[in-house]
């Protein structure tokens, strides 16, 4: 049976149907019969495709809204939202990192202050702060009100609201910094976060260090009540000179923080934005500026009135008083080095009360400063020093230099110079216990020892001599000869019973002073000849206590007892006392005062020193360079003298006269000044050396 297919019939294998032109019918089979064979069906895949949809229904069918306003603003807030969810837990893990930097909060705590040394005068006058902090702490109670007040105005004028941290001075701070102007006169930071930062962290400017400051600032508002916040902050503060607002009292205005006045008061408190550019000692006219804002602040917010602040504003025209470190700054130095030989290590406030006269000690400065402003250009001589003490050895005054400020070197107890003729007082004595007397007769001519030959001060001899003479006098020569008749040994053992602490050597020339000591033992050493043979130990402390009264330690009147008869002693002050009638010293005055005491030029004219005394007080001058360059014309019996004696006179105001001890020994009439038989001085340099030498 012949089958033909046509192209339709082909299910497989015959290309694609081709679609009948359009609008054109389909052909039919030509000559045959459509055959009634019914046809295999169509697969689905060839199932009549779907009419494409419109592009306004093709997604979801819905039509696209327009974006208005309110849609914009529900985004936004929907955004903000979810970036502040992430902003706070990215913060959370900050802060969560460095707090878990931090020791357990559990172990927290205040670290307790540095501990002050309150040192004060005989009377309770305040000399000087030692320690750390430069201030005894002082509680918030006893400030007048307006001193934290003004602390408050200038640093951190929410602190009695904010939770220890102020977003609002934050705010003002950067915009501050953006601006430059400065209007909020502050910086982000309250003060409860100042002391966070002083107690806990270190000064680097860091954000893990904010941070942290912080979460301690909020640990000290949960801890602490306002009051002791402002309390710690002001007792550990820096103001330039120390740690803590009493210090600083103390330190520019002489005075305690709690006898401030508003004007001072303001001054203190605008220094802590910059203590070195606002300190009112070096920069006055900054900081009465700094304070007149300090004082408008306090009136803005109503802490006093604006009659109160203009009123205490300081006039810019005048200077401001600050305190300068004067000479009682030496005795608040040898106070300090003591402390550890007294009481240990100091751990805690302690107040030290010193045998310090100050007005004795003011008198003392003045003389030595104003000694040196009118004579040493024209003597060549720029440095001075005095010590002063009763005959017990309690010292009353110390200068040591013209100007604590310059120098702290103290040229009266730690510098050692040598002490000329002073020492041969020790000579004498040796020689009255090896049995000569004030009028034993010696020669005083050239000898030579050992290839060692002494001469005197003015290069002459006057021949046979008694011992009162030659010490009047200061004859070298024969204190020499007596240095080697007793043993230079002896000589040593004597000034070390006398209380001489230097190492001394046992050679001749020991005899004139040429080894050094200092003002401060060779001052003690003559209070034997005044007090009538007591040796002593000079002290300046008579007791140490807590700040809330527990005693520490207590002065005991102590020494090495009797360190000579009281016959040698009478001797002595016999012969001494005729070196104040006619001989080197006879221009020392102290009227209606028995008085004794003995001057001493260094070798080359470099140290000129006198030590003298009455039955109250024995006194040390010394005058001289600090590089030992020789002075012009200076001598012992010359401006030491006149020092010794104007406070000496000041020194006795009051007291009832005593004479010295004599131990029996009878003064005679006259003191001889010797001189060369029917010969008189030739030269006023001759007349000179005999009354000045030394």
């Amino acid at each position: 049976m012949d089958l033909r297919l046509t192209q339709d019939d082909r299910i497989a294998g015959g290309g694609k149907r081709r679609k009948p032109a359009r609008g054109k019918a389909k052909p039919k089979p030509k000559g045959k019969a459509t055959s009634t064979r019914a046809k295999p069906a169509r697969s689905s895949a060839k199932a009549k495709p779907k009419k494409a949809a419109s592009p306004r229904t093709r997604k979801s069918g819905r039509k696209r809204q327009p974006l208005t306003f309110w849609g914009f603003f529900r985004k936004a807030v929907y955004w903000m939202f979810v970036l502040g969810i992430w902003a706070g837990i990215g913060v959370a893990g900050i802060v969560i990192y460095y707090g878990a930097q931090l020791p357990n909060a559990d172990s927290w705590k205040v670290p307790p202050r540095s501990p002050n040394i309150r040192i004060v005068a005989a009377d309770g006058q305040l000399i000087s702060n030692r320690g750390k902090m430069g201030g005894e702490a002082i509680a918030i109670g006893d400030l007048p009100y307006y001193v934290p007040d003004a602390v408050i105005a200038i640093e951190d004028e929410r602190f009695r609201s904010h939770w220890g941290v102020d977003p609002i001075g934050i705010l003002g701070a950067a915009i501050d910094n953006v601006t430059g102007d400065y209007k909020y006169l502050r910086g982000g930071s309250t003060l409860t976060q100042q002391v966070a930062k002083n107690l806990f962290l270190t000064p680097d400017q860091t954000i893990g260090r904010k941070i942290q400051e912080a979460l301690l600032a909020l640990w000290l508002e949960h801890e602490y009540t306002k009051d002791q916040i402002l309390e710690l902050y002001l007792n550990r503060v820096f103001f330039g000179a120390g740690y803590g607002i009493e210090s600083a009292a103390q330190r520019y205005f002489g005075k305690s923080t709690r006898n401030l006045s508003l004007g001072e008061a303001a001054i203190l408190a605008g220094m802590l934005q910059a203590p070195s550019r606002l300190a009112p000692n070096r920069h006055p006219e900054a900081a009465a500026a700094r304070a007149r804002i300090v004082l408008s602040q306090m009136a803005k917010l109503g802490f006093i009135t604006e009659a109160e602040a203009k009123a205490a504003a300081i006039d810019p025209n005048r200077n401001i008083r600050t305190r300068v470190a004067g000479a009682e700054y030496y005795v608040a130095d040898w106070v300090e080095t003591l402390m550890q030989a007294y009481i240990g290590d100091v751990n805690q406030d302690v107040v030290v009360t010193t045998t310090i006269d100050w007005d004795l000690q003011k008198q003392a400065e003045f003389l030595i400063k104003e000694t040196i402003s009118q004579n040493g250009e024209a003597h060549d001589f720029s440095q001075g020093a005095l010590v002063a003490m009763t005959t017990d050895g309690a010292v009353k005054a110390v200068v040591g230099g013209v100007d604590y400020a310059k120098s702290q070197y103290n040229r009266a107890v730690t510098a050692r110079r040598q002490p000329g003729s002073t020492f041969k007082p020790f000579v004498y004595v040796t020689a009255m216990e090896h049995g000569y007397s004030p009028d034993s007769i010696v020669e005083d001519a050239p000898f030579t020892y050992k290839g060692w030959s002494p001469e005197n001060y003015n290069h002459k001899f006057v021949g046979p001599v008694r011992l009162r003479d030659a010490l009047a006098n200061s004859l070298n020569t024969v204190a020499a000869r007596l240095c080697v008749a007793v043993g230079p040994q002896s000589v040593v053992d004597t000034a070390l019973r006398f209380g001489i602490s230097s190492p001394l050597k046992p050679v001749p020339s020991i005899a004139l002073g040429t080894q050094e000591v200092s003002l401060l033992e060779l001052t003690a050493g003559y209070a034997p000849f005044a007090n009538g043979g007591q040796g002593v130990i000079a002290h300046v402390i008579t007791h140490i206590e807590t700040s809330d009264g527990n005693v520490l330690y207590s002065n005991i009147p102590s020494g090495p007892g009797q360190v000579a008869t009281p016959k040698v002693i009478g001797e002595m002050n016999d012969m001494l006392t005729g070196a104040i009638q006619v001989g080197t010293a006879k221009k020392a005055r102290l009227p209606g005062w028995p008085i004794a005491g003995k001057t001493g030029t260094s070798q080359g004219d470099r140290d000129a020193v006198f030590v003298g005394y009455s039955a109250r007080m024995v006194a040390g001058v010394w005058l001289g360079n600090d590089d030992d360059t020789p002075m012009k014309g200076v001598g012992g019996g010359s401006y030491p003298v006149a020092v010794w004696s104007e406070f000496m006179q000041k020194a006795h105001q009051g007291l009832s006269v005593a004479d010295l001890p004599r131990g029996g020994v009878v003064p005679p009439a006259q003191v001889q000044t010797p001189q060369q038989p029917n010969e008189r001085p030739k030269t006023l340099m001759d007349l000179f050396g005999q009354l000045f030498g030394g």
